[in-house]
């Protein structure tokens, strides 16, 4: 179904590509990659199938896919990422969107709703979290650690640089990030045809690119009184779901849906499930 996709530039301080799908007379839904050097088209499925009762907007962040590039170091921030985001929006004329942040994404969508909350009705936060993952999270996964260990040799390595280093390491971290072997062969399909760059991995380099983390995130999202999915796998070695279960305990306008059977790229290991879950959430 990737052919209900067309392009939209905009046009501000930067340019800035988005993918969409359906009508403006649908209620939209601004969908946050992850990486953040990735571009949108890993989670183009399963929510193409949205297309028929959503307008869909995908968009690349700046330095990624088709989006600007080769900006100054410290023009990668989260604030400004999100400030395009916004732009984003304006230039489609939609003043209240649901949201859907994906692993990366999903930090910088809670940064979103701390900026502009009058302008999302219901937002997710898929594969990501709320509350800061402690330092022992993953102590005692054995298994975690050798999956994740040849990804870590790709970040060290000297030998790569530029867009081939994000490129490797999702490839190495390929089957960390599905539970379901089976599933694997799809999540290899999805990263030969991403648009990989390394323009926030060079401002991460040169240690000027801030933690897209909110501060006092619970508080701050509680205020807003958006309503909230964490929407998890519940085998992701990217982000804890126990995560998402403490943060849903602890916010009144937040709920947590933990799936079976699911790792980080949980739309790839159950995506009938995982696009149920969001469909049931957006009614």
């Amino acid at each position: 179904m990737r052919d209900v996709w067309t392009g939209h530039r905009t046009i501000g301080e930067i340019e800035l590509y988005t993918a969409c799908a359906g009508s403006a007379a649908q209620r939209p839904l601004l969908v946050i990659h992850g990486g953040p050097d990735w571009d949108h088209s890993y989670l183009c499925q399963p929510l193409g199938r949205l297309a028929s009762s959503k307008r869909l907007l995908l968009p690349d962040l700046r330095g990624c896919g088709r989006s600007a590039r080769g900006l100054p170091i410290h023009r990668y921030h989260p604030d400004a990422a999100v400030a395009d985001l916004l732009t984003i929006l304006d230039s489609f004329a939609i003043t209240m969107t649901d949201v859907l942040g994906f692993s990366y994404g999903g930090l910088l969508a809670q940064r979103l709703a701390a900026a502009a909350p009058q302008r999302i009705r219901r937002m997710i936060i898929a594969s990501s979290s709320i509350i800061p993952m402690p330092a022992n999270a993953y102590d005692g996964w054995a298994e975690r650690d050798a999956l994740l260990a040849s990804e870590a040799a790709v970040w060290s390595d000297p030998t790569l640089s530029g867009p081939k280093r994000p490129r490797a390491a999702a490839f190495a971290s390929a089957r960390a990030n599905v539970w379901r072997a089976d599933a694997l062969p799809e999540l290899l399909k999805r990263l030969r045809v991403v648009w990989f760059s390394s323009e926030w991995d060079r401002a991460r380099r040169a240690g000027v690119l801030p933690s897209a983390r909110l501060d006092d995130a619970v508080s701050v999202l509680i205020r807003t009184e958006i309503p909230i999915l964490l929407l998890h796998g519940r085998y992701d070695m990217v982000f804890p779901p126990m995560l998402a279960e403490q943060a849903a305990a602890q916010m009144p306008n937040a709920t947590a849906v933990v799936l079976d059977d699911a790792g980080h790229m949980a739309h790839i290991d159950q995506p009938e499930v995982w696009l149920d879950a969001i469909a049931n959430f957006l009614e």
